[in-house]
């Protein structure tokens, strides 16, 4: 296996662990306390990191990692569960599955990454595959609850766009910028959440252990693959790997809740599957690449000696 495709198989792995998320939620989570479930998932996991990797940010990064943590952890997060709570399972998800469109126009504004026909027929594919999995007809539409989702998918795909231009100060590893990301997203969330919900729920064993898998298991190590990822891969690839965490919940529920597959939904899944390998594909004859600026030139030079896929870039 290459080094690309290896990064790529551990980076999967993020979007299929939150393909678990709504069958945690539902089976072993109080009801209705969505912002105190997004504050669970966030602050301990990154206070956790925080603890294992003994490193905080210095200089400019102290708003860079707000900034990032705002954007894919304290808005995507609250706004995520709010799309959830006002529309069928399935409509959210279609909602939250034009990110990777998102993250084309923004790549092109931040990055300097000219769209090309075959990105956006990707992310127009993928975004169809996972309509047919979880649309279901007669799905009803409520205007607050369309434009939660359309704002937690532009908030993670301008996450995603920034933390790869601005990539990780030297010195640094992936783990120690996902608990920081971690912290301050948790930090947003946490007002809100006891201004709006008020005092935490009472909590029994299967609900602490449901939490502990939010935290630890579903965020804190699929976070670290995922901004690992970013920091390797070009962005369209990896936000092209999201149609994995809609497939992942239909098999779950399939499996776990007796839901039925029918035809329409597998035809849906070869579609959005077949989507994200092609999103990860290189093109044979790519263009002069120019390797974005991260925090320093020195952090060009490390990207280049890592033998990144820089072509994938121009994407």
């Amino acid at each position: 296996m290459s080094r690309k495709a290896a990064v790529t198989a551990l980076t999967a792995l993020a979007p299929i662990s939150w393909g678990s998320t709504y069958f945690v939620t539902t089976e072993f989570l109080p009801p209705d306390r969505p912002l105190f479930t997004g504050l669970m998932r966030a602050l301990p996991a990154g206070l956790l990191l925080l603890a294992l990797t003994r490193k905080l940010p210095r200089g400019a990064w102290w708003w860079k990692s707000a900034v990032l943590g705002g954007l894919n952890i304290g808005a995507f997060f609250p706004l995520l569960f709010l799309a959830a709570y006002r529309l069928p399972g399935g409509v959210a998800a279609v909602v939250g599955s034009v990110g990777p469109l998102f993250v084309v126009g923004l790549a092109s504004l931040f990055l300097g990454d000219r769209p090309t026909v075959r990105s956006l027929l990707t992310a127009v594919a993928a975004a169809f595959g996972v309509s047919l999995v979880v649309l279901k007809a007669g799905a009803a539409l409520d205007l607050v609850g369309v434009v939660a989702g359309l704002l937690s998918a532009l908030s993670m795909s301008a996450g995603t766009v920034l933390t790869k231009r601005w990539g990780r100060p030297e010195g640094v590893g992936a783990l120690a910028l996902t608990g920081w990301q971690l912290t301050a997203g948790g930090l947003v969330i946490l007002p809100i959440a006891l201004l709006i919900e008020g005092a935490p729920p009472a909590m029994d064993s299967v609900n602490l252990l449901g939490y502990a898998y939010l935290a630890f298991g579903n965020t804190a190590i699929s976070y670290f693959l995922w901004f690992r990822g970013i920091g390797r891969l070009s962005a369209s690839s990896v936000t092209l790997l999201g149609p994995l965490s809609p497939i992942t919940a239909a098999v779950i529920g399939w499996v776990a809740l007796g839901q039925a597959l029918g035809p329409v939904q597998l035809v849906g899944m070869a579609v959005a599957f077949g989507a994200t390998l092609a999103g990860q594909l290189t093109p044979r004859t790519p263009a002069a690449a120019k390797v974005q600026p991260f925090s320093s030139p020195e952090r060009n030079r490390q990207e280049l000696s890592m033998d990144l896929d820089v072509s994938s870039v121009r994407r």
